[in-house]
């Protein structure tokens, strides 16, 4: 407890004469943010984290299917942190660890090197060794790249394509000595290979969804042409993307969890449970979801670091394997817990819930991905 000489003698707030470190009229604290720095950190954190015993207590209960939305449906509230804000915090927290976790290299999202021909077509129409040699070298180029990309067990497949690309053109070099073709007209000069940069600097036509109202399809007409804009930048810096869809991630999910939420309302209509309390079950649903997904996060930048330990890579990928397989059942047994039915009656509702929440989720996701390249 502070001393009486740390904070004045009335509540600055209501002017009740003050008892202690709390105001008994109005409940604020007597300690004021703007007199010390450490107040004002202290409150920073207390509102948006509240980092005490709660969490721990909370995470730990969260981990058990059910057991955290069944109690504090129940009415023990106390002693957890509300569910809007462990939602608020996993949400951000995973999904900024998300953006440190995957990379992408430049030219892997948008390739600017024209596809090599296929290899029977490609060399059946070569009409002189110099066309064959041209042909030979394009397909070649790409195969020898990833060849030197990858480490020495792996090299086997792309060595044999090398040597049916070999093998090709040197049955198209017999042919045509064999049997020389007839003179033609002179072919038409090769064309420029069409590159993103060509992409940028060319007109999109107007985009016209007949089921889709004038505002909509006009919306996606200029998303279409910002895209089309962005589409060099993002070639070259293709992380820009990456960074621009987790970080619209926790947004969507304000709008999935509610939606999320009114789908238990209607599965469970005879339950007798208010709207609010399924929105419970849907945060703390969520909640776990990205706790699932840090941890995978988490292994995946561990197995990065750990590439040349013997066995680690199996042992984190099983482990990856199994949070993966948990977070289907995790999502069943807490269903089951909260709603009390039988296992087939739950099982029925979970694997049609599932379906059209995941025709919702994939939906948003192509949106949320289209959004994302219109705001890098």
């Amino acid at each position: 407890m502070h001393s009486a000489l740390a904070h004045p003698a009335a509540c600055e707030n209501c002017s009740t004469p003050l008892q202690g470190d709390f105001c008994h009229e109005c409940g604020q604290s007597a300690h004021s943010p703007v007199r010390s720095f450490g107040h004002a950190v202290e409150e920073v954190f207390e509102s948006f984290w509240h980092l005490d015993g709660r969490i721990f207590r909370t995470l730990h209960q969260l981990l058990l299917p059910g057991r955290l939305a069944a109690a504090y449906l129940a009415g023990h509230r106390t002693r957890y942190i509300p569910p809007i804000r462990l939602f608020v915090i996993l949400s951000v927290l995973t999904f900024f660890v998300a953006r440190l976790a995957v990379h992408v290299d430049a030219g892997a999202l948008v390739s600017q090197t024209p596809r090599p021909p296929e290899v029977p077509g490609a060399f059946r129409d070569a009409t002189t060794n110099d066309e064959v040699q041209q042909v030979r070298r394009a397909l070649l180029a790409p195969l020898q790249q990833s060849r030197e990309a990858m480490p020495e067990s792996l090299r086997a497949p792309i060595d044999s394509a090398i040597a049916k690309v070999d093998r090709q053109a040197a049955k198209r070099e017999r042919e045509l000595k064999e049997h020389p073709p007839v003179a033609s007209a002179p072919k038409p000069a090769a064309t420029k290979p069409f590159t993103v940069q060509d992409m940028a600097t060319q007109k999109s036509d107007p985009v016209d969804i007949s089921f889709l109202p004038g505002f909509a399809n006009r919306w996606l007409t200029g998303q279409a042409e910002i895209i089309r804009k962005n589409l060099p930048r993002i070639s070259e810096r293709p992380q820009l993307l990456v960074n621009a869809f987790f970080g619209s991630v926790p947004s969507a999910l304000f709008v999935l969890v509610p939606l999320f939420a009114v789908l238990l309302k209607v599965f469970y209509l005879g339950s007798g449970r208010l709207y609010l309390e399924h929105l419970v079950v849907a945060l703390y649903s969520h909640a776990f979801l990205c706790v699932a997904l840090l941890g995978i996060l988490l292994l995946s930048m561990l197995g990065g670091q750990m590439a040349t330990v013997p066995g680690a890579g199996v042992v984190i990928g099983l482990l990856i394997t199994a949070l993966l397989l948990w977070m289907p059942l995790y999502l069943w047994l807490m269903q089951r817990r909260v709603y009390a039915q039988s296992r087939l009656v739950t099982t029925l509702k979970f694997v049609a819930l599932g379906w059209l929440y995941f025709t919702v989720v994939t939906t948003a996701t192509v949106i949320l991905a289209i959004a994302s390249l219109a705001r890098v």
